[in-house]
């Protein structure tokens, strides 16, 4: 035996049975605590745990969302999330202890280990992110579902183009037109009573996509205007593709537009508001309309085109 080697082995078995110690500690602390699944998938001797436990370790125990920072616990360890945590007026929505001002600091740094699918892998998103990006991503995956883009109502009916498209025809009983040209025309028996109006939505399959014609009468300042203003059933990129004009006009007078549709992942509200349309003041569209200017018949020409 080597000098000093019985010494050496003595250190090592008193380390062992320190850690062993460390360790039945650590599990009669860990077993009623609601970071002993987080703990766990760190290793040790307390047995593997699945991404999953984390997964569900991290869940809100209100709204059922993951939890960001800060993320706030009870004297008991009972978790919540920063926004549900004023919703139960600072009250533990497990224990009703009152929560304070606590910071689950260790919950906060095993979240930054974990890497998680996006919530829209089965709509067809497949990449994997870091905890912390992975909210920021799915507020702008390509996959997540869109809004109905009816504009009559705040519809909240959410899911992928083929869906919408049929739950705008069988459940808003909107216009459905084929081809790329159209010429539609919008009627109001007394345009001076209309302050804020929304006509019927038209939908156009075009090049195998699908475009919502929107026609409103609302103010810009004090001025009482006409606006028409088309939108893609896509995203942006794919909106990008294409373009659109719309015309109105009479007497050998006509004001045109010409731009590109926006992606219905704007609502109708925010293109209004932005005024990416064709714009007509009420007394210019009642002129185009004809007649005695009482009555608002205006016809609207518009076609679709595919960019080179």
């Amino acid at each position: 035996m080597a000098p000093g080697g019985g010494i050496c082995k003595d250190v090592i078995e008193s380390r062992i049975t320190f850690a062993e110690y460390d360790m039945a500690t650590s599990s009669a602390e860990l077993r009623g605590s609601p970071l002993r699944k987080a703990a766990t998938s760190l290793g040790g001797n307390l047995g593997a745990t699945s991404t999953n436990d984390v997964h569900e370790l991290l869940e809100c125990p209100v709204c059922l969302n993951l939890m960001y920072p800060p993320i706030y616990q009870c004297p008991n360890g009972h978790t919540v999330c920063s926004i549900c945590k004023a919703r139960v007026h600072n009250s533990c929505p497990t224990c009703r202890n009152e929560l304070g001002n606590i910071r689950c600091l260790a919950l906060e740094k095993v979240a930054e280990s974990l890497e998680l699918p996006c919530r829209y892998q089965i709509l067809g998103c497949h990449d994997i992110f870091p905890y912390y990006s992975k909210l920021k991503h799915e507020k702008n995956c390509r996959y997540r579902p869109y809004h109905c883009p009816y504009a009559g109502a705040e519809c909240s009916v959410t899911g992928d183009i083929p869906f919408l498209v049929v739950h705008l025809k069988n459940d808003h009983k909107v216009d459905m037109h084929d081809g790329c040209t159209f010429n539609h025309r919008y009627v109001k028996s007394n345009p001076h009573e209309v302050e804020n109006a929304t006509w019927m939505l038209t939908v156009f399959n075009c090049f195998g996509r699908q475009f919502c014609l929107h026609f409103e009468a609302f103010h810009i300042g004090m001025a009482p205007v006409y606006m028409a203003f088309l939108r893609f059933m896509g995203d942006e990129d794919e909106a990008r593709q294409f373009s659109y004009s719309l015309e109105v006009g009479c007497y050998g007078r006509k004001v045109t537009w010409q731009g590109v549709p926006r992606s219905i992942r704007d609502s109708h509200r925010k293109v209004r508001d932005s005024q990416d349309g064709l714009i007509i003041q009420r007394n210019l569209a009642l002129f185009f309309s004809g007649g005695d200017r009482q009555e608002l018949k205006l016809k609207v020409a518009g076609r679709i085109w595919k960019e080179q």
